[in-house]
């Protein structure tokens, strides 16, 4: 008889030790490798660490700002989101310590009459001498239960929520810096916008005049209908275009509100300063500070850690459990007798649960743990390409634009001398009208062009400042 007890328990430590067998996974390690320079250049100073206030010195464009980190929606829904994230944090902390709950409860207990205890209850009102003639169950008491981290599974599952949440905080701070990039981009595309009506605005108020002088000539048979109909059209159109910017800065105003989350009237500029933005020099820096500096990156990579916990977590799973239960009250069947010491109730119990049979759900779980971990991984190694590329990106957009808006410059006072010239030589009958026209429409373009390369040019400067991690701090 011995030998076979011995047999059932070697048997059952067999079956119980196979039920514990964790499947095998293939994991990644992260791969963090990244040039050491941008375009081989070796400088470590960057422009991160610039407060963007003082990289935005436009009053006007830091009030917008400011106004947006306070009431801008999506940013305040995140704020919401970092908040039940610390929440469940506390959730966490709390389920792998004790648990004390209290209990009371009171209530009529009536057996039926033909069963031993509705006997007892006749007998006790036939004879109440021999007890309460009261019957009922009342209790009050407190209750214990313990869940013994053992395999630390809830120790990992609460500092796996701690990473979570600051994984969130720094995917505030990336929203806080694109909120930023935003606002700044869209006011320097309304500035922009502002400097193209007035020159169209010039360039009406130019035509016009050259289309009297026209009129007056035709009226004296120096040119033809033809020539007053091409210019009247010429100035029909530069006329159409205010509507197109007015549509366009319409739009701009309305994007930069609901950015900051205000019903504004008015969206204050000064965009006579629009030509005279400074445009200081780039330090990007190395690339390798794009790991700390880009909060993007530091997400990813909290989310890294966060779901190796959670394989760690997963896997407890294949382990046995521990909990301990316990309670101490008073019980009667009298509210009288409750202060007694014989209506004292206690219980201590222990329990151990494995899993043994159909285990689908938790293999489920734990691989699909391993694969979050493994796109976490992937996840974080795009950002960092991404956030290479971007900064290689704008850098080139700087340079190219920077190169463009001098030739273009050089382009606009060439073609400015050559509507001078072209208005002095139709004058003098010694340019045909065409000229006069092509020249004032190159101009307006070429002046048009100029505006927009240099507003590329603020976008390039805003993006490259944004691509390094700034704007958050």
């Amino acid at each position: 008889m011995k030998q076979i007890t011995n047999y059932i328990l070697i048997l059952c430590t067999i079956v119980w030790l196979q039920a514990c067998k964790v499947p095998a996974l293939i994991s990644k390690e992260e791969n963090k490798t990244i040039p050491s320079t941008f375009n081989n250049i070796q400088d470590t100073m960057n422009m991160v660490k610039l407060e963007w206030r003082k990289y935005f010195s436009d009053p006007n464009l830091i009030s917008l700002i400011d106004t947006a980190l306070q009431n801008n929606q999506e940013l305040n829904i995140m704020v919401q989101e970092i908040e039940m994230s610390k929440n469940e944090v506390l959730q966490r902390n709390g389920e792998y310590k004790p648990f004390v709950n209290l209990k009371a409860g009171a209530g009529p207990d009536r057996a039926a009459k033909y069963t031993w205890d509705g006997f007892s209850e006749e007998d006790l009102k036939a004879n109440p001498d021999k007890g309460p003639k009261y019957i009922g169950d009342f209790m009050v008491g407190a209750y214990f239960s313990w869940e013994l981290d053992v395999w630390k599974k809830l120790r990992n599952a609460t500092k796996s929520a701690a990473i979570k949440y600051s994984a969130a905080v720094e995917g505030k701070n990336f929203m806080v810096t694109n909120i930023i990039a935003e606002i700044a981009a869209s006011y320097y595309e309304l500035m922009a916008l502002d400097n193209q009506l007035d020159i169209i605005q010039q360039n009406i108020e130019l035509q016009s005049n050259v289309l009297k002088v026209i009129k007056q000539q035709k009226e004296a048979a120096k040119v033809t209908q033809l020539a007053v109909n091409r210019f009247e059209a010429q100035l029909l159109n530069t006329q159409n275009l205010r509507y197109q910017i007015n549509q366009q800065i319409t739009e701009t105003e309305n994007k930069i509100r609901f950015l900051t989350g205000k019903y504004s009237p008015t969206i204050t500029r000064n965009s006579t300063l629009f030509s005279h933005i400074p445009m200081d020099e780039m330090q990007t820096g190395i690339p390798s500070q794009l790991l700390i500096n880009r909060p993007d990156i530091r997400q990813a990579e909290l989310n890294i850690a966060a779901a190796k916990l959670d394989v760690q977590v997963a896997r407890t799973n294949f382990y046995p459990s521990f909990s301990i239960q316990a309670g101490l009250g008073f019980q009667a069947f009298n509210p009288l007798y409750l202060v007694r010491p014989a209506s004292i109730l206690y219980n201590l119990a222990g329990d151990m649960m494995a899993p043994l049979i159909n285990k689908n759900a938790i293999i489920a779980t734990y691989y699909n743990a391993n694969a979050q971990q493994i796109q976490a991984v992937y996840m974080y190694e795009q950002t960092i390409l991404t956030a290479y590329t971007e900064v290689l990106n704008q850098m080139a957009k700087a340079n190219n634009f920077k190169a463009s808006y001098e030739m273009k410059s050089k382009e606009v006072d060439i073609l400015l001398q050559s509507v001078a010239i072209s208005n002095n030589l139709f004058n003098s009958a010694r340019a045909d009208y065409m000229e006069v026209l092509l020249t004032q429409r190159e101009a307006l373009e070429s002046k048009m062009q100029l505006i927009e390369i240099r507003m590329k040019q603020l976008s390039a400067r805003v993006n490259i400042y944004r691509a390094l991690g700034g704007g958050w701090g």
